[in-house]
Order: C-alpha cells, then sequence, then structure tokens
C-alpha cells in the first residue's frame, strides 16, 4: 500500500469513528517517517478523541516542530486545550491557527465564541465576522485559501483558474489568483488582476492594501504610495491605513511623513512589534542610530520571538548583543513552535551574536541553519542562472552594438554602480553622493523591470535578451526616456544620480543600448570576503543565491566571466574599483572616480561618513564611519567550514 493510500485509510477509519484503526495507520507511517506532518496530525486527532491527551500532546509536539506554521496544527491544539479544559490556552491556539491559515472556519467560530465568553466582546466581532465571511465564501475559494495557506500552490492556481473561467468577474477568486502569482513570483500577472478587481469593486479595502503590496514588490513606489494615500483619505485615524502609507512614504523618501505616521500608529498600539520594527527601519536609514536600536528592542520586548527586530539590531553592523541579549536569542531559538521567517531571522541574529564573541563553530552553524532554511524555500537554481548569463555573452555582440551606435537616449545622467551584494558598492555610492554634483538615490529596479518585460509574458519562452536585436533606434530612445522621467522622484536636483542595484551587471548591453552615455562603475571585491559576506546577510528579497555557499561562489565566477565579456565588447564603458584599492587609497580611487564621470574634485567625497543622507542598505552604519577594514579577511576564522565556497570560485580563490 502506498502512503497516500495508507493516509486515505486512516482519514476514513476515523471520518467512521474507528479511532484506533486509524491511530495504528498512522502509527505505521509515522515508522516509515517520524517527521510525517500529515500522519503526525492524524495521530494527534485520534488521540484527542481517544481521550489520551498526554499522547496528543506529545504528537502535536513533533507536529509543531516539523511544520511550524501549519495551521490546521495549531487549530488542533485549540481543540485538545478545550479538551482539557483550558480556554485561555485553546484562544491562544486559535487565534495562532488563523494567522496561519485564514480560511480554518472552526478556529474563527471557537475564537468568537471564547472571545464572546471572557467578554472581549469588539474581538468577538471581528472573529465572528471572519467565520461568517467564510461561510459566505464558495467552495471552491475556500479550498484554493487552504491550498494556498498550506503551500499547495500549483493546486490552488488549478482550482481558482478553473473557478474564474465559471466566474471571470468575480473579485475574490481574482484577488486570489494574485496571491498565488506573488506567492510563485508572477508579479505581472498579479499586479494586473489586482488592478482590474480593484475597478470592479473600488470600496474593497483588501483588494487595495494586496494592490499597494504587488505594487511595493515591483518597486512602483510612486504608485504604491498614491495608493495608500488614498486609503489613508478615507480614514485618517484608521492605524492600519497610517502605518501603510508609512510605509509607503518611506520608500519614496519622505522620511519625516513616514515617522510622523508611525508616531501615531504608536500612540494607538504603543507595543505592536510591527510597526516598532517598521519605525527603527525608518530610523536607521535617516542615520538616528540610537533611537532606531530603542524602537528595535522595544518591539523584543512586547514580543520576545520577533525575530525581524532581532535581526534588524544584528544588520546594524556595529551593534554587539549583550550577555542577556546572547541567552535570550538562545532561548528563543530553541523554542520548536517559532514561526518560519522568526527562526530564520533568529539564526543570521545569533550567528552576527557568536561571531562578535569569537565562537565561530557555532556561529556558522547558525548561519548555515538559517541559510538552509532559506534555500528550501527559494527556487534558486545554479544552473539556470548560469545559462541566463551565458546569453548575454551570446547575443550582447560588437554586431549588436554597431548597428545601434546611434541610438538611445542621450541623457548623460545616471551613474550606475553595480557588482555583487556585499562588495562595497554603498561605500561607492556614499563618496560619490557626497559631491555637489551628484544625488545619491537607491538601488531602483527600473532596469531589471525593463528586462523582466523585454522577457515576454510566455512561460520558459524568454525573448531576452535576443530581443534586442530586433528592437528599433527609436524603441531604445523611449526606453532611455522613460528611464530618466521614472526616477525624477528620487533625485534632489543635482545633475547627475547613482542607481545602486548590484544585479544591474547582467544587462549592462541593454543600459548602453537604452543610455549610452551613462556611465558604470562595477564595485568589486576580493571574493572569499564578498562571498562570504554574502552568505552572512539575510537580505530583504532576491538575492538567492547567497543561501548556499556553493551557489555563492558559481555567481561570482559568472559574474566575473560576464564582466569580462562586458569589458570585451564594450571597451571603456566599465571603471572597475577594487574594494581594497579604496581602503589602501581612498583619495587615489575618490580622484580617478571623479575623473571618469567627468565632475571635479571635492574635498566632501573624502569626509563621505559625515554626509547626511538616508541609506537603506545593509551597511548604511558601516558608511557613517570613517574608511575601515573591519570587514577584509573576516572569513578567515571560519575557513574550516568553507570548502563548497572555495570549490565553486576555483582559480578565483
Amino acid at each position: 500500500m502506498t502512503r497516500e493510500e495508507q493516509l486515505k485509510s486512516a482519514q476514513r477509519k476515523m471520518q467512521s469513528g474507528q479511532f484506533d484503526a486509524g491511530l495504528s495507520d498512522a502509527r505505521s507511517l509515522l515508522d516509515a517517517d517520524a517527521s510525517d506532518g500529515e500522519a503526525l496530525y492524524l495521530a494527534a486527532v485520534a488521540c484527542r478523541y481517544l481521550k489520551d491527551f498526554d499522547a496528543a500532546k506529545a504528537f502535536l509536539s513533533r507536529l509543531h516542530a516539523a511544520m511550524p506554521e501549519y495551521g490546521r496544527a495549531w487549530q488542533e491544539e485549540g481543540h485538545l486545550a478545550l479538551a482539557q479544559g483550558n480556554s485561555v490556552a485553546a484562544l491562544g491556539a486559535f487565534a495562532r491557527a488563523t494567522r496561519f491559515n485564514p480560511a480554518l472556519e472552526a478556529s474563527w467560530r471557537e475564537q468568537a465564541r471564547l472571545y464572546g465568553k471572557a467578554g472581549q466582546a469588539a474581538e468577538a466581532q471581528v472573529a465572528a465576522a471572519q467565520h461568517q465571511r467564510l461561510a459566505r465564501l464558495p467552495r471552491e475559494l475556500l479550498a484554493v485559501t487552504n491550498h494556498l495557506a498550506e503551500g499547495r500552490l500549483l493546486r490552488a492556481e488549478e482550482i481558482c483558474r478553473h473557478y474564474l473561467r465559471q466566474n471571470p468577474r468575480d473579485v475574490e477568486g481574482m484577488r486570489l489568483l494574485a496571491r498565488i502569482g506573488i506567492e510563485l513570483g508572477v508579479l505581472d500577472d498579479a499586479e494586473f488582476l489586482l488592478e482590474s478587481a480593484v475597478e470592479f469593486s473600488p470600496d474593497d479595502v483588501q483588494l487595495r492594501l494586496d494592490y499597494i503590496d504587488v505594487l511595493r514588490r515591483r518597486q512602483n513606489f510612486e504608485k504604491a504610495r498614491k495608493e495608500a494615500e488614498a486609503l489613508h483619505a478615507r480614514d485618517p485615524d484608521n492605524p492600519l491605513f497610517q502605518s501603510r502609507l508609512a510605509i509607503e512614504s518611506m520608500q519614496t523618501g519622505d522620511y519625516d511623513r513616514g515617522l510622523e505616521l508611525f508616531d501615531k500608529v504608536l500612540e494607538k498600539l504603543p507595543h505592536d512589534p510591527a510597526n516598532l520594527t517598521s519605525k527603527g527601519h525608518a530610523l536607521k536609514t535617516t542615520g538616528a542610530r540610537t533611537e532606531a536600536e530603542d524602537a528595535y528592542r522595544a518591539a523584543i520586548a512586547a514580543k520576545p520571538d520577533h525575530g525581524d527586530a532581532w535581526y534588524a539590531l544584528a544588520n546594524l553592523k556595529t551593534y554587539e548583543f549583550s550577555d542577556a541579549e546572547v541567552a535570550a536569542l538562545r532561548e528563543q531559538c530553541a523554542r520548536p513552535d517559532l514561526a518560519f521567517m522568526d527562526r530564520v531571522h533568529l539564526s543570521f541574529a545569533l550567528g552576527k551574536a557568536l561571531e562578535d564573541r569569537g565562537d565561530y563553530e557555532a556561529s556558522f552553524g547558525h548561519y548555515d541553519e538559517g541559510n538552509a532554511l532559506k534555500r528550501a524555500q527559494t527556487r534558486y537554481s545554479a544552473d539556470s542562472m548560469s545559462a541566463e548569463l551565458a546569453k548575454q555573452r551570446e547575443f550582447c555582440t560588437p554586431e549588436l552594438f554597431e548597428k545601434q551606435a546611434e541610438a538611445g537616449h542621450d541623457a548623460p545622467d545616471p551613474i550606475f554602480i553595480l557588482g555583487l551584494p556585499r562588495a562595497g558598492s554603498t561605500l561607492l555610492e556614499q563618496i560619490l553622493a557626497s559631491h555637489s554634483q551628484i544625488d545619491g538615490t537607491l538601488e531602483l529596479p527600473n532596469i531589471l523591470a525593463l528586462a523582466h518585460r523585454l522577457r515576454g509574458r510566455k512561460a520558459g519562452q524568454s525573448r531576452y535578451p535576443e530581443i534586442l536585436h530586433d528592437l528599433t533606434g527609436e524603441q531604445l530612445a523611449k526606453f532611455g526616456e522613460d528611464f530618466i522621467a521614472n526616477t525624477r522622484i528620487h533625485r534632489q536636483g543635482a545633475p547627475f544620480f547613482i542607481d545602486k542595484m548590484p544585479n544591474n551587471f547582467r544587462h549592462i548591453g541593454l543600459i548602453h543600448l537604452i543610455l549610452p552615455n551613462a556611465k558604470i562603475i562595477d564595485a568589486r571585491r576580493a571574493p572569499m570576503d564578498c562571498c562570504f559576506s554574502g552568505f552572512k546577510q539575510l537580505f530583504a528579497e532576491g538575492q538567492e543565491f547567497t543561501y548556499g555557499l556553493h551557489e555563492v561562489g558559481r555567481y561570482y565566477a559568472d559574474y566575473v566571466d560576464l564582466m569580462a565579456h562586458w569589458d570585451e565588447v564594450l571597451p571603456g564603458k566599465v571603471l572597475r574599483v577594487q574594494h581594497e584599492d579604496v581602503l589602501d587609497d581612498l583619495e587615489g580611487q575618490t580622484r580617478r572616480m571623479l575623473d571618469f564621470l567627468e565632475v571635479p574634485f571635492e574635498e566632501a567625497c573624502l569626509e563621505f561618513h559625515k554626509t547626511d543622507r538616508a541609506v537603506r542598505t545593509a551597511s548604511s552604519e558601516q558608511v557613517r564611519e570613517p574608511i575601515n577594514r573591519k570587514g577584509q579577511g573576516a572569513w578567515t576564522p571560519f575557513e574550516p567550514w568553507l570548502d563548497p565556497l572555495k570549490q565553486a570560485l576555483g582559480d578565483l580563490v
């Protein structure tokens, strides 16, 4: 009998009240795989009905450890607590269940009942409304919501598409399909679906919140802010709308507005960990280091397992955890019931804390655990990335650039700083942005978004970069004009501005075709330092290649090969700046960059750490210090565990 047949047999027996027989089948499955989540769930349910509460609790503990965000497991925890007469524990379990899976009707129903019994009328009303909403939802969409919450994305998509073929204007169906698209990374389809759904149902707040979310993920920050402004205008005192507008204000550089809105939210919800952490991020970006630390610590005090705040402290780079904080980190990491991203954040934070203490073996273990969790979550393929970069070398030829020599938009404004993350690009940006003629901006998404558009919408049949051979001079000029127009929101009025998106190195051919007068600087760092620094960094999004030693080493090697190609087909186009050379001779390398950019030398560039500007990257605190070598050779104490990285780098080591 196959596993699936055994599962179905156990389910049938339990549905007919044969709990002993169902438990026996579940135990057989667990003999084959002790961490089988579905079998653990069935065993826990069977034991509860058999009133063997200790055994039920033991099965649930194993299930939480294997699948900490499995909503049904927490719903069963609630049922078990009720069976034992513990209403308080039951309420907490049912609330956690709906956090992980909002389609669990029984959990909403029990929350409404238990909140009502406890005299918490407002909370009871909210839970009852959610239960009623689910009760009205078509069964197909309820199934989609369940599959989506439990990670069965392809099954969720199949049911949702079938439902929408019969009900093409059902906005909840469109919203759910968009959420599936976001999870699968198909953001353009998700944006189109949500934009259409908002037109059909303009007063649906959840639709508008999801639409803002996908706009931000696509880094269309200006449009996301306009949508958030519209929501806020409906109800200016609503803390959810205030918080959303604060986040979008920060993304467009309006830090004063963002901080003002966060303060308004925290007046109403002073112990809300998410808003305290977001306020900390805002303060860090503007250089208010002490206030940022206070906000992060307040978030941790409110929710000791709030991994985002713990990692935010670690990500200050120059922060050192106290003995008490390290003990608290260890205690939280040992919990079996952590949410997935809390465990990831805490693993990276404890890795940093132990590295600072010189406990390198334990530190590496926690870094490795955090990376392994993220690697399992992503769909990154080193082979696919190598093939994608090889296509740039195949199709971006001297003949292409010769044919389009007179094409593109002639604006000289952009300065692209690119390379790999953690290679020193933020330092170069801070040096250059200290010049009176150069604006520092953000890691702008425009080039990546254009490359994505040129790939086309047909799955598995990318037209990019081959399509570059088919574009007219007029099209290329229009792309360049659009880039200048769409990035203007991030500028402060200087004649030149920086786009510091590291992965733009993949698209130097496209950049040259649409903006032939743009300047390009390749920020390069010694391979072991660069790669291991990337491995230790938990990125907000993207950079999936960093979550494995082999993967990051291979990506670095592919990057070096592609940059050699650009040097060959576009000689003189790219200025390479080695991070170690900047450390050795700050003034010499600064003058070299300014000469390349054709702007006069200014002393302020050498005092970059005094420049008052917002910095959003992981290096924000480091570039507010004078030049130093703290990160150089940081990999050497970890060398015993870095063989996969060395092997991937090969001769580059």
